[in-house]
């Protein structure tokens, strides 16, 4: 098919100010094409042959994100361009088109073969086409080098958070082991002395039976109020004191944790008698003092694990990239992986409800979510504040709302907070995960809604998850 002529050419704004010989190249070369509503004009990865301008109908542009096709433009607007738009530049290997494109409509293009349209317009527009190249090529290097910064810094925040907590159930587990150690120890002196008295077996049967019910008490032990610690640390070293035996109120302290009363020493002093009690308590001592350190130890090392957990659960190792998921775990998590911001001056509010259903999802995307909007709450806050994590269901969808007591959004600047690039932070502050990315994620990739209310101390996002499968873009 023949191209347009020179005067109809010019109507098109790509070409308005060419010169008569431009116009004469453009129209030798160009050919018109016709695609059928419906029909795939371009695809995505494709070699990239062909610069294309719209004539007459509409488009529809997408791109392939994470296996999901999401639409990034429509037009019907007459020389709207697209296709190897990259043309200009010099690559070492074949331009491919970033974009699928589907005609919505009967379509005409004009359209111009990407390798000799790149040469003429090199030889046309010589200075043009360098700083083309240069800030096209400046761009991706630097959106590269950038991105990649921005990825390492949110990954160490997160990181130093996870470590934070991990530091004092690991550092609780190594002093426990180290006194467990010496009770130990102490202990096996204890039963070496209580040898050498030349007890009854039968006493000493007696004894150990009283170990083994008293410091099967330790795991119930009822937890006292400061008042009632010191109280009962009273009467028990009052007993000792009465009954002669040195430090006991040394000693009053490892009873009084392990949730003993001076009614069990009683019941020792019943079995083993006067000449043997001094003895025999200090070795239940170490008896109860090894079991409340063998808790300690159990109580780090479950911690540890929960936080490992948490962590995997965060990263989503090992796991399908699109599953059933409880929101919650994903919210809990992420909790986790940001204690690090989790300052005195900020109290955390969870108000779940813990009887949704699992949601079809992406839950290392949704943990994005949830760190991004987490993170800028914590930052309006500036360490003082409220944060609310609140979940509900409603219209076959599970909402989700974070709320912070910050200074809210100014109104001007509300429209804008879910546009790429659009940040209040000042520069190298945040996590680089812009609320448009966020935004992308739920609406574009999980077919769901975001929203945002905000007044001084109550802004709030609202994340809506659809609780059934969604059919492809």
């Amino acid at each position: 098919m023949s191209a347009l002529p020179r005067e109809e050419l010019r109507g098109l704004f790509l070409f308005e100010h060419l010169s008569e010989d431009q116009l004469d190249w453009i129209a030798g070369n160009a050919v018109l094409e016709e695609y059928a509503a419906d029909s795939t004009v371009i695809s995505e990865g494709g070699e990239a042959t062909c610069f294309y301008v719209l004539l007459n109908g509409a488009i529809r542009m997408t791109r392939l994100v994470s296996g999901t096709e999401v639409e990034t433009n429509r037009s019907d607007q007459r020389g709207a361009y697209f296709g190897a738009t990259q043309f200009f530049v010099h690559q070492e290997s074949e331009h491919t088109y970033n974009t699928t494109v589907r005609a919505l409509s009967d379509v005409t293009f004009l359209t111009l073969p990407s390798k000799e349209f790149s040469f003429e317009f090199r030889r046309w527009f010589p200075m043009a086409t360098h700083l083309l190249e240069g800030m096209y090529l400046g761009w991706r290097n630097s959106d590269t080098v950038i991105g990649s910064r921005r990825r390492l810094l949110a990954l160490g925040e997160l990181s130093a958070g996870l470590t934070h907590e991990l530091n004092n159930p690991a550092a609780a587990a190594v002093r426990a082991t180290s006194a467990l150690r010496e009770r130990v120890a102490g202990m096996r002196h204890k039963l070496a002395f209580l040898a050498k008295k030349d007890i009854e077996p039968e006493l000493l049967y007696q004894l150990i039976d009283v170990q083994e019910r008293l410091v099967k008490q330790v795991a119930q032990a009822e937890k006292l109020t400061a008042m009632q610690q010191a109280d009962r640390e009273d009467e028990i070293g009052d007993w000792f004191e009465d009954r002669g035996i040195d430090g006991g109120w040394d000693l009053a302290d490892i009873y009084v944790r392990a949730g003993l009363t001076t009614a069990d020493l009683d019941s020792v002093l019943e079995q083993v008698g006067d000449s043997l009690i001094d003895g025999a308590v200090r070795w239940l001592a170490y008896a109860l003092e090894t079991e409340m350190l063998m808790g300690e130890i159990e109580d780090s090392t479950t911690r540890i694990s929960a936080l490992v957990g948490k962590a995997k659960q965060y990263s989503q190792m090992d796991r399908a990239p699109h599953q059933w998921v409880d929101v919650h775990d994903g919210l809990d998590s992420t909790l986790v992986m940001l204690s690090g911001k989790l300052g005195a001056g900020i109290r955390v509010v969870k108000e779940y409800d813990r009887d949704l259903p699992k949601i079809p999802a992406y839950p290392a995307e949704l943990n994005q979510v949830w760190t991004n909007i987490i993170d800028n709450a914590l930052g309006a806050m500036q360490g003082e504040g409220t944060l609310t994590l609140r979940t509900w269901g409603e219209n076959e969808q599970v909402r989700v709302e974070i709320g912070d007591t910050g200074p809210g959004i100014p109104a001007d600047i509300k429209p804008r907070i879910f546009e790429p690039f659009f940040t209040t932070k000042p520069v190298g502050e945040g996590t680089g995960l812009g609320l448009d990315i966020s935004w992308k994620i739920v609406v574009e990739r999980h077919q769901g809604d975001l929203r945002v209310e905000s007044e001084p101390r109550n802004t709030r996002f609202e994340v809506c998850l659809p609780t059934v499968e969604q059919a492809s873009l």
